[in-house]
């Protein structure tokens, strides 16, 4: 975990825990791993069918096969771990319904050489494999975009954006922008939409049973915490501020999707926020991710993807990930930030 990734971290945990707890727990693999075996609520729902389903492939989750995890919502979306799904049976589903996919992604200043061709390729490794699959990669710089190989029926398109001077703005302002062309491009090529950072890895199978109507994630570090340790924002002049006691789950903002018309729908909302904090020199604790957060606990998503999905591996040892699909890449946050 590179310095001002710690540096976050700990202030982060400051917020909520006794000073001298949070300097352990980041300090000691033990301390983490001990974070690790506090329990998660149970799925209460006894079959897949009795789901808010999605789509009908999903009353075929096996919401009882992971004992030691959550496996459904308290509003009945499911929680997508390994073990619970027919992966043949959901790239069959999909294939069939003629699901596709754009996948939207920053590479923004240094972002671009640093990340973008890594995440790339292995998106084409472990993206959707078998649906068509359209990138788009948001840049300033679209000269210097990698050429990579694709497989069939996935294809590329670079759009430019606007460099802003401060990292916080570049992560905010995506809403304003992923707003706007899912509404002019993406709608009218594409059933779902998936954004991520660039700064992560695929790893392992990232496939159609993350498909969903809205999808969110839950955060590595926080999906074994109780939720009076989630890190929402908590100043009251903020549109991002959540009351104490309120909430589900805390989710990252490294990975979300979902059908063009919730996507644009979330990237809206959360764009609007953004501007009435700003117009009240207001900016929100984790900025677009406590928007996003806000949103997600007012429209509930329709699926929830396990940790999983996007993984830290310096967080200690869990049982409880028997697969990681996307790892988070090395940040070098002192270097790429800088002005």
């Amino acid at each position: 975990m590179g310095f001002q990734q710690r540096t976050k971290n700990i202030f982060r945990c400051v917020l909520f825990f006794p000073i001298a707890l949070c300097a352990i727990y980041f300090a000691s693999p033990s301390l983490r791993l001990f974070i690790g075996l506090i329990p998660m609520d149970k799925c209460h729902l006894e079959s897949g069918e009795m789901l808010a389903l999605d789509d009908f492939v999903d009353a075929s989750l096996d919401l009882l096969s992971r004992h030691d995890v959550q496996t459904c919502t308290t509003w009945n979306a499911p929680i997508i771990w390994e073990g619970m799904f027919d992966k043949d049976l959901y790239d069959r589903t999909h294939k069939q319904k003629g699901s596709s996919v754009a996948l939207t992604v920053f590479a923004v200043g240094r972002y671009m050489d640093a990340y973008l061709k890594t995440f790339l390729n292995s998106s084409e490794h472990h993206f959707m494999l078998g649906l068509p699959v359209t990138y788009y990669v948001f840049t300033d710089l679209p000269d210097k975009v990698p050429k990579i190989k694709l497989g069939p029926d996935r294809s590329l398109k670079v759009i430019k954006v606007e460099r802003h001077s401060r990292w916080q703005d570049i992560s905010m302002m995506r809403m304003k922008t992923l707003s706007d062309v899912i509404e002019t491009e993406i709608r009218h090529r594409c059933t779902h939409v998936f954004c991520f950072d660039v700064d992560q890895v695929f790893t392992g199978r990232f496939g159609p049973e993350a498909l969903g109507n809205l999808v969110a994630l839950l955060h590595a570090y926080y999906y074994h915490f109780p939720k009076i340790l989630f890190t929402y924002d908590q100043n009251p002049k903020s549109k991002a501020y959540m009351e104490p006691g309120n909430g589900d789950f805390y989710y990252h903002a490294a990975v979300f999707g979902g059908s063009c018309e919730r996507v644009k729908a979330l990237t809206e909302a959360c764009y609007q926020g953004i501007m009435e904090d700003k117009q009240n020199n207001v900016e929100a604790l984790w900025h677009d991710e406590s928007h996003l957060n806000k949103y997600l606990w007012l429209h509930k998503p329709s699926r929830v993807l396990s940790p999983e999905y996007c993984w830290d591996n310096s967080i200690s040892y869990r049982k409880d990930i028997q697969v990681s699909r996307l790892l988070w890449a090395p940040k070098y946050y002192n270097e790429l930030r800088r002005s």
